[in-house]
């Protein structure tokens, strides 16, 4: 599954995918420090229609729209959040703002036909997936390298969304970090490659958590990158009991942000 290397490792290419945001562009300007050859394919975002369907045909209806209604209140606090964001990133020296010189590709869904055949056209060496859609195992088959994902959790108790958040509010603060890993059929069960754990800073909250964990897990995401370029990927099988998380539903939301202080 690993191409042959290039002659000069810094021209081998590597393909970002992502929905877009501050935080995949916090990687991807890491990235396009260190390869020259990056690439980004961007998605259209998944509509909130769309993912409230889809979770009430799992969880029901009334928890569905509670978790509508706590992505809703983010919005509310967007302001708060993009404040919180640029000083974080000023903190960090990171940038949150996608660099003009890479470029970019677009396509409906990382799973369309479209984008299958840009990543053939591309020969990437590595694909590495930051904010996007689960990736079906059809289109994972037809990728003609490794796949990594970067997942602001701890993998395998925080798996699935808001993993920073789930470790505060379960009072498992220990465990608040971010997860490299290989992309199987699953959502993040693939073998881990690195991890790392940190703490969020006096002014975080849910909205800012996965910020701060993609920041700190810069340096993994780099070398887990420069590691599939060179072929020599460890994965290992995450170890523990295993949990899918999603968004909480507002009044989960509410009940642990004033129990534990987490907001």
């Amino acid at each position: 599954m690993t191409p042959n290397p290039p002659e000069r490792t810094e021209d081998a290419r590597v393909v970002v995918m992502t929905a877009g945001g501050p935080n995949p562009a916090v990687v991807i300007n890491a990235l396009a420090a260190l390869w020259r050859n990056l690439h980004v394919i961007l998605e259209e975002p998944e509509s909130k229609f769309g993912i409230t369907r889809r979770r009430a045909r799992r969880f029901g209806w009334p928890n569905a729209l509670g978790q509508l209604a706590t992505m809703m209140a983010g919005r509310l606090l967007r302001p708060l959040a993009a404040r919180r964001t640029a000083e974080i990133c000023r903190s960090r020296n990171a940038d949150p703002v996608m660099p003009q010189h890479v470029p970019v590709s677009r396509v409906a869904s990382i799973n369309d036909a479209q984008c299958t055949d840009l990543v053939r056209e591309l020969r990437p060496a590595v694909i590495l997936l930051v904010s996007t859609r689960l990736m079906t195992r059809p289109t994972l088959e037809k990728l003609p390298c490794p796949v990594l994902n970067l997942h602001a959790g701890i993998n395998p108790a925080y798996r699935g969304q808001m993993g920073g958040y789930w470790s505060l509010a379960l009072g498992d603060a220990g465990n608040f970090g971010a997860t490299v890993h290989l992309v199987d059929a699953g959502t993040d069960t693939g073998g881990t490659l690195y991890e790392v754990r940190t703490r969020p800073l006096p002014g975080d909250f849910i909205a800012t958590y996965p910020l701060t964990l993609t920041i700190a897990s810069l340096e993994i995401v780099e070398q887990a990158v420069e590691d599939a370029v060179h072929g020599r990927l460890r994965p290992k099988p995450a170890e523990g009991p295993s949990h899918l998380r999603f968004p909480p539903p507002l009044w989960t939301w509410l009940r642990y942000g004033l129990t534990r202080g987490i907001w």
